[in-house]
């Protein structure tokens, strides 16, 4: 298969077919996202029922005689200072795990579907000198890149400060690449080093 090159005079460069031209699974796609996102929530929230919460083991008055609705406890999610009646659990302990397997099929599945839809495009020494984003935004404004994510082999500290300003410009390493990342944006701009370690993860 061969993908756009947008600053290079070679108008396309041949790419391994056994990332981007595999059978597109959906399902594993949406359980990939699923799990992803909720495993990226801190998962720490959490609320009391009423029988979590302290006290309230005493029965507050007597059965009968007194007037008043008959009560177990005071700790109910009727009082103040009660219980939460369908209390949040901690997500924490509970993590919705992926195969390794299921992992890499679902992001080739997710590289071949943009790349079928024309999403994916190929720089070729695409560099900044200098930290600022001046010089960033002149050269993706050259090559005709306005919004996107942008994907390197390393990032050092130019890329970083050089792009972070700008809108809609995400910046990220072959290590750090995600699911949620790709798909959310409608451009992705490969660098050309980047091929051999995107074999190595997902072969």
């Amino acid at each position: 298969m061969e993908l756009p090159v947008i600053n290079s005079k070679s108008k396309s460069l041949k790419v391994p077919d056994s990332l981007f031209n595999q059978d597109i699974n959906d399902n594993l796609i949406n359980q990939l996202i699923n799990s992803y996102i909720d495993n990226g929530h801190q998962g720490t929230k959490a609320q009391k029922n009423r029988s979590q919460v302290s006290g309230g083991g005493k029965k507050p008055w007597r059965q009968k005689g007194t007037g008043r609705a008959r009560a177990g406890t005071s700790r109910s999610p009727i009082w103040r200072g009660g219980g939460v009646t369908f209390a949040a659990r901690s997500k924490s302990s509970n993590p919705k795990k992926i195969n390794k397997k299921m992992y890499k099929v679902a992001m080739k599945s997710i590289l071949s579907s943009l790349a079928k839809a024309n999403k994916i495009f190929i720089s070729q020494g695409l560099e900044v000198g200098s930290p600022k984003t001046t010089e960033m935004a002149g050269l993706l404004k050259k090559i005709g890149f306005d919004k996107g994510l942008l994907i390197f082999k390393e990032l050092n500290e130019n890329l970083i400060l050089s792009s972070r300003n700008i809108p809609n410009i995400e910046v990220t390493e072959i290590n750090s690449l995600n699911p949620v990342s790709l798909l959310k944006h409608k451009a992705i701009l490969i660098s050309d080093d980047c091929f051999k370690e995107l074999e190595e993860l997902y072969s």
